[in-house]
């Protein structure tokens, strides 16, 4: 990124009134005065005591050199020192290092250079004016460079940030998309998004929404993925099973009363199949046939996805195994079809199914025998009574609007 035009240390008359040719006997001491420069810092700044000491007496040396350039010509150097600053804002925003910890070292050593100068100034006999004059450039300097490093810092945080952003991105496209991924490439590209790999995930699908603002999105934590501009929408879940990110009325509300789906808990290369379930679960509540309204969880209605997975056969199974029930009205298909459904689930027993359906034990007896007439000894048979099940548990799911035959 290029810097942005550098203020420059403006001209003044105290500027201009400093002798161009004290740049020479200031030049002369730079090494000495860099030293007293980084021990003043180390002192009172301890974040950059260790093995940064030499890094940290190059810059004062490069920086004292420039201070002396810019008493040699004000017109021409204050862009490099700008400049130079700009670029040590980035340096240490890229390293982690703390902004305040950079001013106070710039703030620290300034204030060391400058009563260095001045005493070298006034060893040669300059008068007070120039020695102000001296004073004042310093100040302007060590305000320039100070703004000029927060700019820097400021610049390469955005970057960084903005970075981070694309790579969660592609982070999540990677694990959610069609290929198969191997835990190489999901290293490599966690590291990149700064996200700490876990051992296992889940992924929620979310219903769409008109409302497309960022304000409406999910409310997340920092390690979940969240991907809203795709078709569902959906975030990526770390462990779930250790965290409540998934769970509760509290999640119900980060979501914003969103309805969602949350898929099983799978391995992260499995990322994708986490998903398939969840888009799935997902068009089964905006059908009905799962819970509309709400956060539903894939290993909660395992049975119903099962069944879903092939519409076309399990339509093939209903028509074929519940033909019976073809011949009898709508109302008494559907009173028909509890019946069987729960006699079959109760191990046959008539007292269950009544108490369970809230009639009474004779009305019971009554259609069950009207279902011996239907189904004959399909009832007994214990692979028709699976398919019976299977069939009854797809027919008491359907939709409201083709609840009738």
């Amino acid at each position: 990124m290029a810097a942005p035009a550098p203020h420059g240390v403006p001209s003044s008359p105290e500027a201009g009134s400093i002798p161009p040719a004290l740049a020479e006997p200031l030049r002369n001491d730079l090494k000495e005065v860099a030293d007293e420069v980084v021990e003043a810092i180390l002192k009172h700044v301890p974040e950059y005591a260790g093995p940064s000491t030499p890094k940290l007496r190059s810059v004062a040396v490069e920086a004292l050199t420039l201070f002396v350039d810019l008493i040699a010509d004000p017109q021409s150097q204050g862009d490099a020192v700008s400049a130079r600053y700009h670029e040590l804002g980035r340096t240490m925003a890229k390293a982690d290092r703390s902004l305040d910890a950079l001013q106070s070292a710039l703030r620290v050593g300034g204030m060391q250079a400058w009563r260095r100068l001045s005493h070298t100034a006034e060893g040669l006999g300059l008068g007070t004016a120039v020695v102000s004059a001296l004073g004042e450039l310093a100040l302007h300097t060590a305000h320039e460079v100070a703004e000029a490093a927060a700019r820097g810092y400021a610049e390469e945080q955005l970057r960084s940030s903005d970075q981070v952003e694309r790579n969660r991105r592609r982070l999540i496209g990677l694990l959610l998309g069609d290929r198969p991924v191997s835990p190489e490439a999901v290293h490599d590209c966690a590291h990149a998004a700064r996200w700490p790999v876990p051992r296992q995930v889940a992924v929620i699908a979310l219903a769409t929404s008109t409302d497309l603002r960022e304000e409406t999105w999910p409310l997340t934590a920092s390690d979940v993925l969240v991907d809203m501009e795709s078709r569902p929408p959906r975030m990526l879940v770390p462990d779930p099973h250790n965290q409540s990110h998934s769970a509760g009325r509290a999640f119900a509300l980060s979501l914003r009363d969103r309805p969602a789906a949350v898929g099983p808990t799978v391995s992260v290369t499995q990322a994708a199949r986490s998903l398939l379930w969840a888009t799935r679960a997902l068009g089964l509540m905006g059908r009905g046939i799962l819970p509309r309204q709400g956060v539903v969880r894939c290993v909660d209605h395992l049975s119903t996805l099962l069944l879903h997975s092939d519409e076309p056969l399990l339509g093939e199974l209903r028509s074929h195994v519940l033909a019976p029930l073809d011949t009898v009205s709508a109302g008494q298909r559907s009173r028909h079809a509890e019946t069987l459904l729960a006699w079959l689930l109760s191990g046959s027993n008539v007292p269950d199914v009544a108490a369970r359906l809230h009639l009474h034990p004779q009305t019971v007896r009554y259609r069950l025998r009207r279902l011996r007439q239907l189904f004959g000894d399909a009832l007994d048979e214990p692979d028709s009574r699976l398919d019976l099940i299977l069939a009854l548990r797809a027919e008491s799911l359907r939709e409201p609007d083709s609840s009738g035959q």
